[in-house]
């Protein structure tokens, strides 16, 4: 099942339980988080998970990671910052556009990292907020979380977020609440790429 709303919730859990389920939720940045934290937060005991060594540089990792203040008073998890950790997931990659291997690569090691911290802390069930991004293929992001899911023995939950509308959703609640909304994904290829672009758009 691919949980996209709150009806495939009452669905998917039942919802007469005393105690949620626990939920460790990979999350890449405060916009994509927004909706998704909105619609899973009556259904899980959150804990979201910061593990992002893509992005660069430093002081725009520190900036995302601030912004998640203005989400709530939600439990978080914020992974030492170690971009080496990503340099040698994409090694050999690093020419790639994106959207490419390289990008699925970056999913990879983030995902695995985020279902063995679940496994190791006695998490019901792990997910990413990366489904919610309309440049993100959700079915390839399911599958690398299920993979995990099995070589860790803890429950993914499937998500398409982007789905009902939730990419739309997640650019109101940013304005309504005043978070910072990046314009390049995170890495520094993605930033020469966003770079690259507006230059060319001047030029033109």
């Amino acid at each position: 099942m691919i949980i996209d709303s709150l009806d495939k919730f009452k669905e998917f859990l039942n919802t007469d339980k005393d105690t949620k389920p626990s939920l460790l939720l990979h999350a890449c940045c405060a916009p994509c988080s927004s909706y998704v934290l909105e619609l899973l937060h009556n259904h899980f005991d959150l804990t979201i998970y910061f593990y992002n060594p893509n992005v660069y540089p430093k002081e725009e990792y520190d900036t995302r990671y601030d912004e998640f203040i203005k989400l709530g008073n939600y439990k978080i998890v914020n992974e030492e910052y170690n971009p080496d950790e990503y340099y040698k997931a994409i090694e050999g990659l690093e020419d790639l556009p994106e959207g490419s291997k390289r990008c699925h690569s970056c999913y990879d090691f983030r995902l695995e990292k985020s279902a063995k911290y679940a496994k190791d802390n006695n998490f019901d069930y792990y997910s990413t907020t990366l489904s919610i991004s309309p440049y993100k293929n959700s079915n390839m992001i399911n599958e690398i979380g299920q993979k995990y899911a099995n070589l860790y023995g803890v429950k993914f939950l499937y998500s398409n977020f982007k789905k009902n509308d939730g990419y739309k959703k997640s650019i109101i609640l940013c304005a309504q609440m005043d978070i910072y909304r990046q314009d390049y994904c995170g890495c520094e290829f993605s930033l020469k790429d966003l770079n690259k672009k507006t230059e060319q758009k001047n030029i033109g």
